[in-house]
């Protein structure tokens, strides 16, 4: 079977390299949203010691360790691995350099979308937990940045007679989970979170992107220098209010466990020993 091949590796690892030198510029929003992934471990009364910090960018390893975790960080950029303070290992998330059951804990926020063989990176990441360490994740699902694909799509239409992709193209959030179930996590959970950023010059918009490292990698992407005027005409046809251009990040939020024996499991089918007619109770009589 073929490699999958979405996504140009030598081209992330560019990009996150040239973002080493920007990144600061959009360190308040990479904060944020490590803030709010990492706010999910509140809602576990386990404790975790030994961390992988996944692409985090230099937001994800100060946090964890302020929790008084030990974490390696990863990524395949030296320059914004280098970020994060501490141990750091330049890689990738196919290809995990580290021994089996070595973490209880990874956390990669916003670290996975740019994956070719997602399900097998999964696979390795679970087997790089612990029995019952946890994996908390989130990645870009479909809506993000829509509108902005769809002002792209339609202006070089307009000006070429065709369209190159030049946004990624993101998962459905109700293939999250499944994902997870299909590398073997247990109890896996896939929810939504909608983030709405405003931009008082729409410009500043691709300058985040580019200093956060997330510009296109797609590995079809058109490699020639794109006409002079698509850029400001599709910016111009974004939707704006009180002259404020916003555009929609939709992160979907994963969680999944390492299997282990002490988990709840189900039932199994015809082992219940009370039937749903006693639960319920008699019936009302009906007049």
């Amino acid at each position: 079977m073929d490699p999958i091949h979405i996504f140009d590796p030598r081209a992330v690892r560019h990009h996150r390299d040239r973002a080493g030198r920007l990144v600061g510029t959009v360190a308040a929003v990479l904060d944020d949203l490590a803030d709010r992934l990492l706010d999910r471990l509140d809602d576990t009364t386990h404790r975790f010691s030994q961390a992988l910090d996944l692409g985090g960018r230099g937001s994800v390893a100060p946090a964890l360790r302020a929790r008084g975790m030990h974490v390696v960080s990863l990524d395949p950029s030296a320059a914004l691995g280098g970020l994060a303070g501490g141990a750091a290992v330049c890689g990738e998330a196919e290809a995990l350099p580290f021994a089996p059951a070595s973490f209880d804990l990874v956390v990669a926020s916003c670290a996975l979308h740019w994956v070719n063989d997602l399900p097998g990176a999964l696979i390795q990441l679970r087997m790089a937990l612990r029995p019952d360490g946890l994996l908390l994740a989130s990645l870009p699902v479909l809506g993000t940045l829509d509108t902005l694909r769809s002002a792209l799509t339609e202006t070089e239409a307009a000006l070429t007679g065709g369209a190159a992709p030049r946004i990624s193209p993101f998962p459905e959030l109700r293939d999250c989970a499944a994902l997870l179930q299909r590398a073997g996590f247990a109890l896996p959970v896939a929810d939504v979170e909608d983030i709405t950023l405003a931009y008082a010059d729409p410009l500043a918009l691709l300058h985040d992107l580019r200093a956060a490292g997330e510009t296109n990698a797609v590995a079809l992407r058109d490699k020639r220098i794109p006409p002079r005027a698509l850029f400001p005409a599709a910016l111009a046809r974004l939707p704006s209010r009180d002259g404020r251009m916003a555009v929609r990040l939709r992160l979907a939020v994963i969680t999944g466990w390492a299997p282990a024996a002490t988990q709840p499991r189900p039932l199994k089918p015809g082992s219940a020993t009370i039937s749903l007619a006693d639960v319920l109770g008699p019936e009302p009589d009906r007049q």
